[in-house]
């Protein structure tokens, strides 16, 4: 058992006895969740060389002071030890329950020994194109164990498996353990400043991966940890206690000299010199506030640090296809500057019992309405070897969890196979972010959360895609396309997913409007409190944090959920946490229909829904924003899953695609939040050779309305504005 000189077990089990919480219990037990206090004044300077500005006097207790004798115990800078553990949890404990990626509590422990989910393919038919059904077939894949920093803590520090999994402040001094041991492999010792400890925190996420793209991950991870030490942030913990990185804004960071990369991985990119961030105030997220919501990317700055830049290379054009494969046109990804990414390429090949996979190629611009948020059930490693896989699926982008590494896989003018809907598919971008929530995950890191809103932001200037829920939307949010494929539509990234902290990092935070006098509501539940009660975890669910409200026939807690025809043809509505029949998720807008007693109704699915929105812990804000209502004469009418011209519109050669609604309908009376119109089209890729894909355009325009859980159209002559 290794473990630092001078440290016993003893001493490492006594300084946890002052700091240390109530165990959470075993998967299945029922934990209560604690409301957040509110946050109490601190007062804090520069920490200098990691030292705390309060070390050795007595003054802070709970999880600030376990950071603070964590770091003591192993000689880590305070400062470094409080960013790493942002990054990874922004300090949270989360009850004992691990991440989507199998971390453990404030410095996400990783239990290499936890086996992954099934990744996409399952129930749905990833194109969403009924005259050329994808079959998925799930390949045999393996996945590469992720780096057991569970275990090798245990070893370290002598503490049991159990204790480090569900104690923070066990799980914060196994943390300070793997960084001291981190510096010590790379030829240091502890007890120097922070600048000093950047090998060390580049190595902290743990990935086995060699070469230029594990260097710049490493790196990148790094340069966002010392990024948040100069910029500080503080925040009310799931202790219901403030914690506080104070700002240092003069910190230097400087680098070892690395390797240049082999001759294969030259095209990714290389970083350049760190700027000089501008100081930021101690606050958890930095946003100028803005005079209107914000729909253009714009509209208002970046929120988050300012992270070490990277150089982007000179495109290439790519070697010449072999016979039946085509490659990229371009070398290098699309990425931001301040993000470690690299170009993984999905193949492109025909299939030997004819067809071709894995993902449409277009030979020029396509516009782009959405982008499409996943959670690919399974690891960065399968996902990244699956998509290789001309018989698999396809997607954009792959974020891992450790440390917010991406890995781009198609160009933006082709199209991935991903969110089961060809119409939705055919103007969209996907990103498949690491995690299991089909194996009882309950959270995601925030490396992942800010890697994937610098890529979203950066993709929204460039594609023009409004930053809001009409056009960010969750898997789980993307329509069916006929009756047939709404009860098999995927319910990623599900209610775990914190809308509300991500539209935040995107800049463009959930905002009230329209004063008291708005006809619509935005859902925004506070994700630390909110604890809605969910059934069909492994093991049990516990009370967690979520961005989901239930949604009731009547306003009371006891009332039957509403129901989904579509989602439960012959039954109820469930409190699964795989159902989202019955649940409006943080930043969705829907038309008011009354309010009663602490609880507000909104339009959904064809009737009112209620929800419990209390005047002291509201679950909603006013809104503003187009409204939609059926013309008199018009009602009952059609909802659709995809926006589809009439038969007339397709030129000979095409074959006409069916103008199914789905088994939904809106009578007349009924209010429902409105999103963009557009006109009537359809892109008919079938052929290898995408000189061959035909665009039909007709001159039908739609609606996109939020009636349920989901995104669905309406045409624009069934229906007409209400006054907002």
């Amino acid at each position: 058992m290794r473990r630092l000189p001078g440290i016993t077990v003893v001493a490492a089990l006594a300084v946890l006895v002052s700091a240390v919480p109530a165990q959470a219990a075993h998967p299945g037990d029922q934990v209560t969740r604690p409301r957040k206090r509110p946050a109490s004044a601190t007062t804090a300077t520069s920490p200098g060389a990691g030292t705390p500005p309060s070390a050795g006097t007595g003054a802070r207790s709970g999880r600030q002071a376990a950071f603070a004798k964590a770091a003591r115990t192993y000689g880590v800078p305070e400062s470094v030890l409080l960013a790493v553990s942002y990054l990874e949890s922004r300090w949270e404990g989360h009850h004992g329950l691990p991440s989507v990626s199998a971390g453990y509590g404030p410095m996400h422990l990783v239990d290499g020994r936890a086996r992954p989910g099934r990744p996409h393919g399952v129930g749905e038919d990833p194109r969403g194109d009924e005259t050329r059904p994808r079959v998925i077939a799930l390949p045999p894949v393996a996945p590469a164990p992720p780096q057991d920093t569970l275990r090798r803590a245990s070893e370290l520090t002598g503490l049991p498996l159990r204790r480090l999994r569900e104690d923070p402040s066990a799980n914060i001094m196994g943390g300070a353990a793997l960084l001291a041991d981190y510096r010590r492999r790379t030829g240091g010792s502890p007890g120097a400043g922070p600048a000093g400890w950047y090998d060390a925190v580049a190595r902290y996420p743990g990935v086995p991966e060699e070469g230029a793209a594990g260097t710049e991950a490493a790196r990148s991870f790094a340069d966002e940890v010392y990024a948040t030490i100069q910029a500080g942030a503080a925040r009310v913990t799931d202790d219901g206690e403030r914690v506080v990185l104070p700002a240092t804004p003069g910190l230097s960071a400087p680098r070892a000299p690395l390797p240049e990369p082999p001759a294969p991985m030259a095209q990714r990119r290389a970083h350049g010199p760190i700027p000089t961030p501008t100081p930021a105030p101690v606050t958890d997220i930095v946003v100028k506030p803005a005079t209107e919501p914000a729909t253009k990317i714009a509209a208002a700055p970046s929120p988050l640090p300012t992270a070490r830049p990277t150089a982007r290379p000179t495109a290439k054009p790519t070697a010449a296809p072999v016979a039946g494969v085509t490659a990229g046109t371009t070398a290098g990804p699309d990425c931001p500057r301040n993000v470690s990414c690299e170009w993984l390429p999905a193949v492109y090949r025909r299939l030997k019992g004819g067809g071709y996979g894995n993902h449409d190629r277009s030979d020029g611009p396509r516009k782009i309405d959405y982008i499409v948020i996943h959670d690919g059930e399974t690891s960065y490693d399968a996902m990244t070897r699956l998509v290789k896989d001309p018989e698999y699926l396809s997607w954009h982008f792959t974020i891992r969890s450790s440390d917010g590494h991406i890995a781009q896989h198609l160009r933006a003018r082709d199209i991935g196979w991903h969110a089961g809907n060809w119409y939705v598919n055919s103007r969209s971008i996907g990103l498949e972010h690491e995690g299991y929530l089909a194996r009882g995950g309950s959270w995601f890191t925030e490396a992942m959360y800010r890697a994937s809103a610098r890529l979203v932001r950066h993709l929204a200037a460039k594609y023009d895609v409004p930053l809001d829920r009409a056009h960010i939307l969750g898997h789980d949010n993307v329509p069916g396309t006929t009756p047939e494929t709404v009860g098999g539509m995927h319910d990623d990234p599900g209610p775990y997913w914190d809308w509300s902290h991500y539209f935040e990092l995107l800049g463009s935070p959930l905002r009230a409007s329209g004063g008291d006098a708005a006809r619509s509501v935005l859902i925004k539940p506070d994700y630390g409190t909110n604890s809605p009660n969910f059934t069909g975890c492994p093991g049990g669910c516990r009370s967690l944090g979520a961005s989901s409200v239930w949604l009731h026939t009547r306003p009371s807690h006891t009332a039957p959920l509403v129901s989904d025809i579509g989602k439960h043809p012959t039954g109820d509505s469930t409190y699964s946490v795989y159902d989202h029949a019955a649940r409006a998720s943080s930043g969705q807008r829907y038309a008011l229909a009354e309010r009663r007693d602490g609880w507000t109704a909104i339009w959904y699915l064809g009737r009112k829904a209620w929800f419990s929105d209390p005047a002291e812990a509201p679950t909603s804000l006013p809104a503003s924003g187009p409204l939609v209502t059926p013309r008199p004469g018009r009602s009952p009418i059609k909802v659709y899953g995809r926006a589809y011209p009439k038969a007339h519109a397709y030129p000979v050669g095409v074959p006409v695609q069916a103008l199914t609604p789905l088994q939904y309908s809106i009578p007349a009376g009924q209010v429902y939040s409105s999103g963009p119109t557009t006109r009537a089209s359809y892109l008919r890729a079938a052929a290898f050779d995408p000189a061959e894909h035909r665009v039909v355009r007709g001159e039908i325009r739609y609606r996109q309305i939020q009636f349920g859980h989901r995104i669905m159209f309406v045409r624009a002559s069934d229906v007409q504005p209400v006054s907002r």
